[in-house]
């Protein structure tokens, strides 16, 4: 199950079994400012993996902000989500958040990248 909305997704999932894994998580996110990267987007990741409670932020400067489910997964795995699994299988809701966070920024087709976060 997931719910979008502008600034907000909520992510759930419930193990079907024993083997299985679960999470309740929410990414909230919103313009930022870094003194050394510039304009982005703060992210906060909140809830819970199998019911570990889980709240870390992030900042990703504009040309990366929209590879947010990496780090985002990267979070939960700290808290149990198998490194097999990923949070990103959502694609509708990951779709209408990265359309939300390009308006926010204002990003436009063809904007450059920094070229040290290609590395």
């Amino acid at each position: 199950m997931a719910l979008f909305r502008p600034g907000h997704l909520h992510m759930e999932r419930h193990a079907l079994n024993k083997d299985d894994y679960s999470y309740n998580l929410c990414i909230d996110y919103e313009l930022a400012q870094d003194p050394k990267e510039g304009q982005g987007m703060s992210f906060r990741l909140h809830g819970t993996v199998e019911d570990k409670p889980v709240d870390e932020s992030f900042f990703l400067a504009k040309d990366q902000a929209f590879d947010f489910a990496r780090p985002a997964t990267r979070i939960a795995q700290k808290y149990g989500l198998p490194k097999s699994a990923s949070i990103g299988s959502m694609h509708e809701y990951y779709d209408e958040m990265f359309e939300d966070v390009r308006q926010q920024l204002g990003v436009k087709p063809g904007d450059p990248m920094k070229p040290e976060h290609l590395a």
